[in-house]
């Protein structure tokens, strides 16, 4: 994957220092945006939800040079989301959902530079767990 890592760290621990509530954040604005979402969650979601995105966010950034470990641990990720009823056109509504929060928390310190790296990042992933996702359905 190449995609600027030092870009992608700085941004996030900004973000992360501005709004520690990042993940609550993105929920609330994944479900302003998308409300049909929210049943996927049982109406809401829980604190450990939310630190299990950070921590997840933070693992693909540590691990942005390692496409084995990136393709494993986000192809089994996107194999479970299958159980959970994710579609492909979600992974589209929670990108979205993740950059504005992102960007809401950086204010003016997000750029269009900065934009684009977590688009190209996020569609990264996203791809890596559709992968994931479409091998389990084919088991």
């Amino acid at each position: 994957m190449s995609l600027d890592r030092d870009l992608l760290t700085r941004s996030f621990d900004l973000v992360l220092e501005r709004a520690p509530n990042l993940t609550e954040r993105f929920y609330e604005i994944l479900f302003e945006r998308y409300p049909s979402l929210r049943p996927l969650f049982g109406g809401r979601v829980k604190p450990a939800q939310a630190r299990m995105l950070r921590e997840a966010l933070a693992a693909v950034l540590a691990h942005l040079d390692d496409g084995a470990w990136l393709t494993e641990t986000l192809g089994a990720m996107g194999a479970r989301h299958v159980g959970y009823g994710v579609t492909d056109a979600m992974y589209a509504q929670v990108g979205d959902a993740l950059i504005a929060a992102m960007a809401e928390a950086a204010g003016e310190d997000w750029s269009p530079e900065i934009e684009a790296a977590w688009i190209a990042a996020y569609g990264a992933v996203a791809s890596l767990m559709q992968d994931g996702a479409r091998r389990a359905v084919a088991a």
